[in-house]
């Protein structure tokens, strides 16, 4: 058997410390999981359990890219985030075992076309081309959960100027608890990545801008775009 196709290239994420890679099964994303966040976008923080979209695993790029500025956007947002990178596998695992996939965090920033995300939900539609588009995760090299669970501040930069400030206990649901709500819908595998949510603050990023995440005690995840 031969494939008719050279494989792709296994998207990976850098670890910190390290000259190993994390191979990247797949991205899910929780929405709305703070709570000033979720009322910045017009809902309410306490009406709904956690929900989640998806990016493709090849959407991942490390801090210090350079990229281009997306396209069919006029409005390309930033989202800082953790994320979570699994390295267990599981289905219906309960919040006292969730911890134990984790292999460790990172600083991410889920870019969205805002514009198109907004155009998506007008009419109704997914938001996939809003949020799963070429080099919209961008991912910090990774720490070992073995180093202890990210506490503290949460933060983006934009040109050096702060536009997201929270702490990371403000999540509506705790990542524990996204994990074991996530194992109820697909079963988890070693490589899945989770982005956790956004706090408020979201805002744009221009062509020519430098955008960092910063997480107390992680590398950062920086992105410039051209």
């Amino acid at each position: 058997m031969a494939f008719v196709l050279p494989p792709a290239v296994v998207p990976s994420v850098a670890v910190a410390g390290s000259s190993d890679r994390f191979a990247v099964r797949r991205i899910f994303c929780v929405g709305r999981n703070y709570a000033e966040h979720a009322r910045e976008m017009g809902h309410d923080p306490n009406a709904e359990p956690p929900f989640f979209f998806t990016k493709p695993a090849d959407a991942v790029i490390d801090s210090g890219a350079v990229v281009p500025y997306p396209a069919a956007t006029a409005d390309l947002h930033h989202e800082a985030e953790l994320v979570v990178a699994l390295g267990g596998s599981g289905a219906a695992v309960s919040e006292d075992q969730a911890l134990a996939l984790i292999w460790g965090y990172g600083a991410g920033n889920d870019l969205t076309r805002r514009d198109l995300q907004a155009e998506a939900k007008a009419a109704r539609r997914p938001w996939d081309m809003a949020k799963g588009f070429d080099n919209s995760a961008v991912i910090g090299a990774l720490r070992p959960a073995s180093q202890g669970v990210p506490q503290g501040r949460i933060r983006c930069l934009v040109d050096g100027d702060v536009t997201q400030d929270a702490d990371l206990a403000e999540m509506t649901w705790p990542v524990a608890g996204i994990i074991a709500h996530l194992s109820r819908l697909v079963r988890l595998q070693a490589g899945d990545l989770i982005f956790t949510g956004t706090p408020a603050g979201v805002g744009p990023i221009g062509r020519g801008q430098v955008c960092e995440v910063q997480i107390d005690g992680l590398e950062p995840a920086t992105v410039r775009f051209l």
